[in-house]
């Protein structure tokens, strides 16, 4: 297609790839989850017209899910009335209408979840409903124990930064620099692993504790499976920002998952904020159910709200709790205290304008951020008005990348594309590896974890790049 790399890009039929895999084991589960999801809601209505219209779109995803498991052709989305329709389908035209079983990856699988949307836009009484909105926050409930964990580091932390704007035991500027850094990167990882994090990462700020934490085996441990660490270089540019004077410095970050990864994110945005390191944070969520655990804006309201009555959250019993017959701990006063302190912290942010949500349908496109410049130019230039873009998850790297065939040693700054050197915006990468798709690494780096177990070894296919177990964390500075 127009805008993209004339390197090709991962293909559904590549038997190689988790493009293959994907096609063929998960999506259909994916549809499938949805069905029962729209099922239990149905159940759970006495609305007649709720109860036929989710008839019907249990009978269409049904249908999209049988398409796909037999091989069919990719049919036109139906016109909901959104402007991105017409793209889609000129798209897949230009594609020569292809079957699911030997598609691009990235265009078919962005297809999938518009056309989920799609079915839901045809009705009136399900049009804004999310059919993936109760895993997520089921997922986050059940990350209770790192939540309760990371709430009371943040409190301790930003007090701290606020009430002084200093460390404990730091006793001169260049101390206060190195233990700024730690922090900084330490907030980072803790946002790039999300609930894989060890959050015994987090100190209470002591210098001596930080000097402790540098060293620590658990460290060591998370950070050897960072096969690329660029945060330092981001630490250097929000640093300088900050020393330049510059009354108003903004950070971006544009979202992954909702959950407990989009709470790690909060965490990060706070920090950010308390720390004087940005003055601004513009959270970029998507615009329909997307990816299954993508946030949207509803998922911002729906973790705050959590935050305000958390006992009333984490007490209320779950489907799971009431078919095993167990209820959920209440939470200790000092807990509750925490969260709320949280929920304070972020809407007081909020309600400043220090924490902006901004979606656009840009992010739920068809295809690659390469497009970004021709197809949207506003927001181009919104984010050149940011110090430094956050791409967080697999899906916006997949996006960055053009989720094209590199050779894994290509530099990440060239396979970005449009949005590397020259392009006005500073990118950061903090990507857990989900999909084929890696650039920037050492020469022999990609060869050395094949070999190790599970890698993929000489069968063609980069397995280790399928688990999550490996991260890359990417800069390219477009400014320079």
């Amino acid at each position: 297609m127009e805008f993209e790399p004339k390197t090709p890009q991962y293909s559904t039929g590549d038997a190689t790839s988790f493009a293959y895999v994907s096609a063929r084991e998960r999506w259909p589960v994916i549809i499938t989850q949805g069905i029962d999801d729209v099922h239990r809601s149905i159940w759970a209505s006495e609305d007649e017209e709720l109860i036929r219209e989710g008839k019907w779109i249990v009978s269409e995803l049904a249908r999209l899910k049988y398409e796909l498991q037999h091989d069919r052709k990719l049919s036109p989305i139906p016109d909901d009335g959104e402007g991105d329709i017409a793209a889609y389908n000129k798209e897949l035209e230009a594609l020569g209408n292809p079957k699911w079983h030997f598609v691009p990856w990235l265009y078919s699988e962005c297809y999938l979840y518009r056309r989920i949307s799609s079915i839901f836009k045809h009705t009136q009484k399900w049009k804004s409903y999310d059919l993936f909105a109760r895993q997520k926050m089921s997922t986050f409930k059940s990350s209770r124990p790192a939540v309760l964990e990371l709430a009371a580091r943040y409190k301790d932390i930003v007090t701290e930064l606020e009430s002084k704007h200093t460390l404990k035991g730091v006793h001169n500027q260049e101390e206060l620099e190195e233990a700024e850094k730690i922090l900084f990167t330490e907030m980072c990882e803790i946002c790039l692993w999300g609930n894989a994090t060890d959050l015994s990462l987090l100190t209470n700020l002591s210098y001596e504790d930080i000097q402790k934490l540098q060293g620590s085996e658990a460290r060591k441990a998370s950070e050897k499976n960072i096969i690329v660490n660029h945060l330092g270089k981001a630490f250097d540019v929000l640093t300088a920002a900050q020393r330049s004077g510059k009354k108003e410095r903004r950070v971006d970050i544009v979202l992954d998952n909702a959950g407990f990864e989009l709470f790690v994110d909060l965490i990060l945005a706070g920090y950010l904020l308390a720390a004087g390191l940005a003055t601004t944070i513009v959270l970029h969520p998507k615009s329909i159910p997307w990816f299954v655990s993508d946030v949207l804006p509803q998922d911002f309201a729906a973790l705050i709200s959590a935050l305000a009555d958390p006992q009333k959250f984490y007490s209320t019993l779950s489907d799971d709790d009431k078919h095993s017959g167990s209820a959920p701990s209440p939470l200790s006063e000092p807990e509750v205290s925490n969260l709320k302190f949280l929920f304070e912290h972020w809407s007081r942010f909020h309600a400043e304008g220090q924490l902006v949500l901004r979606p656009n349908t840009f992010w739920t496109a068809g295809g690659s951020f390469w497009r970004l410049p021709k197809t949207e130019p506003s927001l181009l230039e919104d984010l050149k008005e940011s110090e430094l873009v956050i791409f967080k998850g697999d899906l916006n790297y997949r996006k960055l990348t053009a989720d094209a065939a590199w050779p894994a040693t290509t530099p990440f700054a060239e396979a970005i594309g449009p949005l590397g050197p020259g392009s006005g915006i500073r990118v950061l990468a903090l990507r857990t590896c989900k999909a084929d798709v890696v650039v920037g690494l050492p020469e022999g780096e990609d060869e050395r974890i094949k070999a190790t177990e599970g890698g993929g070894g000489d069968s063609g296919a980069r397995k280790w790049a399928w688990s999550g177990k490996w991260a890359v964390v990417q800069f390219s500075d477009g400014k320079a």
